[in-house]
């Protein structure tokens, strides 16, 4: 094997005339007779390599031979290109190597797919063949870039004392919102290990333990539906501090977030970022994840609708629903066999009953339901929502969050329709006060909103016994570009008010002595206040690199149903496997 002097992405017109070694993989080459040209590629660049049989025959001919991503090492001059040929946009593009001896190391079978150009395969057979999709220059780009943010992730927390302490994969199964992976033990046979949805108990515990700043880069795991920013296995970010209020934790996560962007993309974030509660978040974006960097807010339509003739939306808001528009603009784009699709789509993915409009021509509304409006009512609606000539006010009567859901998600679909989102701003921003619980209708109990360790906003207190649905949390998340980055809270560490909680979300003592007396038994020798948060890195760096596909940020994902296409996993076990483990496979027919 020959030792290299230099990489691929190295040499410049200071290195003419030096002798060097190089290896890598064949990228492109071109055979013009008396010469061959080949493009040598390693992670670091290309290089153009020359062979010709006047310089070395044995090498000239060896050449004739390769093919594409065969892997070699030569040795050769640098020397200068012709100034007709050289290439501006690499920067080798100065000189050429002259080969004189070549090693061939692999001889490579023809590519599934064309390294060169990542978009000449289907996504399913790049994940095939993912080591080969892995040496396109885009995915290398994106590791590198992945492995420059935890550096400098790291940098960042330990120079405000935080620590780093990892914490066990194997783990007991705790009820965390989404479903555990388990794993079974084959010495205690019929037990269970989980895979950790996130370090939560652990961080907790190490708060008790008195490490007061801690942090880790971990990798968890939830078994739960996939979409395109979604894994079932993952990499968070995860902070715990003890003694810090709310404030504390969201000026750690606004610094740590400038820091990376200032880092990776050298762009300043501002030095405060907004800060919007839940209740404005839906009301205004109807998301609490918005993306700020347009307009088109939803608006109350309630008072037009009291004094119209259109009963439908009358019977819902005396049913205590509520009734929200958004104005767009471009009315002529919207079809009525456009405006069917996007009704489907809200009523397929968002529950919507209907998608109601009108358009305005000449200061007049016309079209869908304004003839239920007369003229009167018209002129304010037109007045009080600024509409404009050639624009279209959508709107939805439904529950509260229904209304919010739909007209949020269509707010997005008519925003990329119109092009209305600068692509090169950074709108990064805090949502707080979120409810502390959620109503499940379909289970007729309270869910935590968050966790079952978030604290309650001690002004709400009061209201944990006869209003649990308005009081609020002490939890926050952190949004870029209507992506949640992260999120965390300020914890219960008083075993009293965890007991409370466990009641209000209908945990018996028993179960919660089962799930979580480790934790509960740790806060009666002193638990600390405390609180805590975790970025989602994964999609931290999906937007760094501009994609909106996690499985791009990430060496070896699964596709949205959890299948890993190059191992093919997950896979079947022989009998003796699951005999050891004391597990049978039930058929769906089985009882």
């Amino acid at each position: 094997m020959k030792t290299r002097t230099h990489t691929c992405g190295e040499l410049r017109k200071t290195n003419i005339g030096d002798t060097v070694s190089l290896n890598g993989w064949i990228s492109k080459t071109r055979d013009l007779g008396a010469l061959t040209f080949i493009d040598l590629r390693d992670r670091y660049g290309k290089t153009q390599i020359v062979f010709n049989k006047d310089i070395s025959l044995a090498a000239f001919e060896s050449a004739k031979s390769l093919g594409l991503e065969d892997v070699i090492g030569i040795t050769g001059k640098v020397v200068p290109r012709p100034e007709d040929a050289i290439n501006s946009n690499i920067l080798t593009g100065d000189i050429d190597v002259e080969v004189y001896d070549i090693i061939v190391y692999n001889e490579s079978d023809t590519p599934p797919f064309d390294i060169n150009d990542r978009q000449s395969a289907s996504e399913d057979h790049r994940l095939k063949f993912r080591y080969l999709e892995l040496r396109t220059r885009e995915l290398q780009d994106n590791m590198i870039l992945r492995h420059r943010a935890s550096i400098a992730t790291r940098n960042f927390l330990s120079s405000r004392d935080f620590i780093e302490v990892e914490t066990p994969i194997l783990m007991k199964s705790t009820p965390e919102g989404a479903r555990d992976f388990l794993v079974p033990s084959r010495i205690h046979k019929g037990s269970f290990y989980a895979l950790p949805q996130s370090p939560q108990t652990y961080k907790q515990l190490l708060m008790v333990s008195g490490l007061d700043k801690y942090f880790q880069i971990v990798k968890c795991f939830r078994d739960e539906d996939f979409r395109a920013d979604r894994q079932p296995e993952f990499t968070q970010i995860d902070i715990e501090m003890s003694f810090a209020k709310q404030q504390d934790i969201i000026d750690l996560g606004t610094g740590l977030t400038s820091y990376l962007w200032k880092e990776i993309l050298d762009i300043d974030l501002p030095k405060e970022f907004p800060i919007y509660s839940y209740n404005e978040t839906m009301e205004r974006f109807g998301s609490d994840k918005p993306d700020t960097r347009f307009g088109m807010e939803l608006q109350e339509f309630s008072e037009f609708v009291k004094v119209s003739d259109f009963n439908a939306f009358k019977t819902i808001l005396e049913s205590n629903g509520i009734v929200k528009a958004i104005v767009c603009p471009n009315a002529n784009n919207y079809s009525r066999k456009i405006i069917d699709e996007l009704t489907e789509y809200l009523k397929k993915y968002f529950g919507a009953k209907g998608l109601a409009w009108m358009k305005c021509n000449d200061g007049k509304l016309d079209g869908g339901i304004s003839k239920f409006f007369d003229q009167d009512n018209q002129n304010n609606i037109i007045s009080s929502l600024d509409v404009k000539d050639n624009e279209i006010i959508f709107i939805i009567g439904d529950k509260s969050k229904i209304v919010f859901h739909s007209l949020g998600a269509l707010r997005l679909e008519l925003a990329k329709r119109e092009s209305l989102i600068d692509q090169s701003k950074w709108a990064p921003l805090w949502v707080v006060d979120f409810p502390l619980v959620d109503w499940n209708e379909d289970n007729n109990r309270w869910d935590a909103l968050h966790h079952p360790f978030t604290a309650p906003n001690p002004e709400d207190i009061d209201m944990l016994g006869t209003s649990p649905g308005e009081v609020r949390s002490l939890g926050y998340d952190i949004v870029m570009n209507g992506y949640e980055l992260g999120g965390g809270s300020i914890r219960i560490h008083d075993k009293n008010m965890q007991q409370d909680i466990f009641k209000l979300l209908g945990v018996s003592d028993e179960k919660a002595e089962e799930k979580f007396g480790f934790l509960m038994n740790a806060f009666k020798y002193g638990a600390p206040p405390h609180g805590g948060m975790a970025f989602g890195f994964d999609r931290i760096v999906m937007l760094m690199v501009n994609s909106n596909q996690i499985r791009d940020v990430i060496a070896f994902p699964k596709t949205t149903s959890a299948m890993s296409l190059m191992d093919k996993s997950p896979s079947k076990v022989d009998s003796d496997q699951l005999n050891e483990l004391g597990l049978r496979i039930i058929d769906g027919d089985d009882s």
